[in-house]
């Protein structure tokens, strides 16, 4: 089947059914863009990508080509086939929210992933019990040698993209972050861009 591509403005988030073996990629369109991702499994929402399972089951804290990111049930999820950016996709943050533009000052009417998530899943039926943490794909987070934590400008460029395979039936959700704190987009919030390959 043609692939199917899909452009998110800045500021907005898209929901993507992707059938188990399916090919992703997660396109950094305008360059310099954060896209926060979250996967869950497609018969129960229950059931997501987790951060935490999948730094436990890697044992590091950024993941890489060939690895394979796990659910909250250490269940495979995504496995990642091919990586053309810096490598620099966080784990480790929670999503921009209302409540986060808040505690740092922003307005907390602005835009966030957070709010972006819960309309699309509540739109879909499926209203989350909790934010489960994103993939931040494309954001540079440092930990400095002290432990401390500095967030740096996105070094993905115009078209770098992250090519992953699904491991299961999932809903595939991506936020084109607006997060104006710490200049994680390099000044401005940009969109992106994914596309579905089904390989069936």
């Amino acid at each position: 089947m043609p692939p199917k591509l899909t452009f998110i403005p800045p500021g907005e988030a898209r929901a993507f059914p992707v059938s188990k073996g399916a090919l992703i990629r997660i396109i950094n369109s305008e360059g310099h863009q954060v896209v926060d991702t979250w996967a869950f499994n497609r018969s129960s929402s229950n059931e997501f990508l987790s951060m935490a399972h999948s730094r436990s089951s890697l044992y590091h804290l950024f993941f890489k080509p060939g690895d394979t990111l796990v659910s909250n049930r250490f269940r495979p999820m995504l496995t990642i086939l091919k990586d053309t950016s810096p490598g620099n996709h966080d784990t480790l943050h929670a999503a921009c929210s209302s409540e986060s533009n808040q505690y740092y000052g922003a307005d907390h009417l602005h835009p966030n992933c957070q709010d972006n998530l819960k309309t699309i899943m509540h739109a879909r039926e499926t209203p989350l019990q909790a934010v489960p943490c994103p993939w931040n794909i494309f954001e540079r987070a440092v930990i400095l040698p002290d432990g401390e934590l500095k967030d740096e400008p996105s070094l993905a460029a115009i078209g770098d993209y992250l090519e992953l395979n699904a491991e299961v039936n999932l809903v595939l959700v991506c936020s084109a972050c607006p997060s104006l704190i710490g200049n994680i987009s390099s000044g401005q919030p940009r969109g992106a861009t994914v596309e579905i390959v089904d390989q069936q």
